[in-house]
């Protein structure tokens, strides 16, 4: 049987693609965070307030491509996108910081950013 490329689902392949396009992009510009910290010795609010900019800039780009190929209900789907941007942040934090995880409000206010950015990319897509 041949399936309809246009049937309802979630296209987990594709969610897969974008999730790492937004970690590329995110490594890309954390990496030349790292460069300019190093270069100009930038304090750590600075740097707070960057790496913050960054996760939404990844996310506002994978909600965007997100919602450039589903078409309808683009905020849905940039919100989900932002969503599992966050849970496999924070899983790899989870497992790199040996299960030492704080649930404060740092933790939610990047939930929200993360979610938000997505949302935002697939409404402007």
């Amino acid at each position: 049987m041949e399936q309809n490329p246009n049937t309802e689902g979630i296209p987990v392949g594709f969610l897969v693609k974008s999730l790492l396009f937004s970690y590329i992009l995110t490594a890309v510009l954390l990496a030349i965070l790292a460069f300019l910290l190093y270069k100009l010795g930038l304090d750590e609010k600075t740097v707070s307030v960057a790496i913050i900019a960054i996760y939404v800039a990844g996310t506002l780009f994978g909600g965007f491509v997100t919602g450039k190929k589903m078409r309808n209900r683009r905020f849905l789907w940039g919100l989900l996108m932002g969503t599992l941007y966050f849970l496999v942040l924070a899983l790899v934090s989870l497992a790199v910081g040996k299960g030492n995880i704080q649930m404060g409000t740092s933790f939610f206010t990047t939930l929200a950013l993360c979610a938000g950015g997505g949302m935002l990319g697939g409404m402007v897509s």
